[in-house]
């Protein structure tokens, strides 16, 4: 594919403000057309008045993905919003790392989250969705989405995952369930804390005496040997909880709610379940509910005559570059497509370790739910449901859903 030529920076007083917000649900934001019209790599500013680097083209934002000159450490990285101004930075965990180092520590975990691994796990993530969807079928009225299937089967997976014992799961999803609703920023710092100070208590049990899950096995392999310390354990189980919590989450109620919209692609999926998988991957390219992939120059990078220099912020967007003319019919919902190496999860070094798991669930949620109920439509008019504009990760807060009943 011919690359678009690399345009040179607008003035400042001509500059975008980014973020930008999306008018509709199934598209990225309107602004996004734009700047790719003009190059792969454009600029706008932020909240401040600080600059930052658009990428918006598929090839330049793989490119500088895996490139070592970008950095993923968060001092580095730019504020997307002014709540987001003068967090603390102690929080670090692999992911806010750059490699050699952040390789040391992703390697700690790659191997509990393989194809083989996940695999394994399936039976469970099975259960659990048929128990959440024959639930729903018993339930009388309305039912919400997000609360009845998408919340809880995220919530169980990613506790079975770090061995947290049953009794406290219901704990794990009331308080986790606060950061995916509308709550303000007090209520999620808090619940945040709840969280943290559980998985503290919880490390520091496992230490005593290992059972099962991540955390047990992390205690075993890195912790004793002194490969992690226990801040650092306690920071990785945080990290799973959130990224492997809130991501599910958020596209189990949107691919649910694009699928209901389109009964003809769900009566083809459940005549041909084998075709689950490629629905995933084009629901995962279609909304890129993790649009912002947030670096900074460690040296000036030159693309195409255009230095991005040392400090500057980059921001690779994940919704754009998915919509890059190297897709077909990019704006399309297509589950035959054969072009499914989207950017959904990332690229390069730091690309979503879960992923796997992720797409396990996703398969499974979806499959359950128009299994069991095929006619499943949504309670509620598109422009009456409540989309998370307002949020780094894009999804819905609720999900109203109906059917019918015998």
């Amino acid at each position: 594919m011919t690359q678009t030529p690399v345009s040179p920076p607008a003035r400042a007083e001509e500059l975008p403000a980014f973020p930008m917000a999306r008018t509709c649900p199934f598209a990225p934001p309107e602004g996004y057309a734009e700047l790719r019209a003009q190059g792969p790599l454009t600029k706008a500013t932020l909240w401040n008045g600080k600059e930052t680097w658009l990428v918006t083209g598929y090839d330049l934002v793989r490119k500088l993905l895996q490139d070592p000159r970008i950095s993923s450490e968060p001092p580095r990285l730019a504020t997307i919003a002014a709540s987001e101004d003068g967090q603390s930075t102690n929080f670090r965990t692999f992911v806010g790392m750059d490699p050699p180092e952040h390789g040391v520590y992703r390697r700690m975990l790659t191997s509990y989250f393989t194809v083989k691994r996940v695999q394994a796990m399936r039976p469970a993530i099975q259960r659990t969705a048929d128990e959440l969807v024959d639930g729903i079928l018993a339930t009388e009225g309305p039912v919400d989405l997000v609360e009845a299937l998408a919340m809880p089967l995220a919530t169980t997976v990613i506790c079975e995952l770090l061995g947290v014992p049953y009794a406290d799961r219901e704990f794990f999803h009331s308080r986790s369930s606060v950061a995916i609703q509308s709550s303000t920023a007090e209520e999620i710092t808090s619940a945040f804390m709840d969280l943290y100070q559980y998985l503290d208590k919880l490390v520091t049990a496992k230490e005593a005496e290992p059972g099962e899950g991540v955390i047990s096995r992390l205690v075993v392999e890195q912790l004793r040997p002194g490969a992690l310390t226990h801040q650092e354990l306690v920071n990785t189980a945080v990290l799973l909880l959130i990224v492997g919590h809130e991501t599910s989450a958020n596209m189990i109620g949107l691919g649910a709610l694009t699928l209901m919209r389109r009964p003809d692609v769900v009566a083809e999926l459940r005549a041909d379940p084998e075709l689950w998988p490629a629905a995933v991957d084009e629901l995962l390219r279609y909304h890129s509910s993790a649009d912002w992939l947030r670096r900074a120059a460690k040296e000036d990078i030159e693309i195409d005559g255009t230095v991005i220099k040392a400090g500057d912020s980059v921001i690779g967007l994940a919704a754009a570059a998915n919509r890059d003319e190297r897709f077909a019919n990019a704006d399309e919902f297509d589950i035959h497509r054969t072009e499914r190496h989207h950017l959904a999860f990332g690229y390069g070094p730091h690309q979503c370790i879960g992923q796997h798991l992720a797409k396990a669930e996703l398969e499974i949620a979806f499959g359950t739910l128009f299994d069991k109920i095929p006619d499943v439509v949504p309670a509620a008019e598109l422009d009456e449901l409540p989309f998370k504009h307002d949020a780094t990760l894009f999804g819905l807060y609720r999900l109203p859903i109906t059917f019918a009943r015998p």
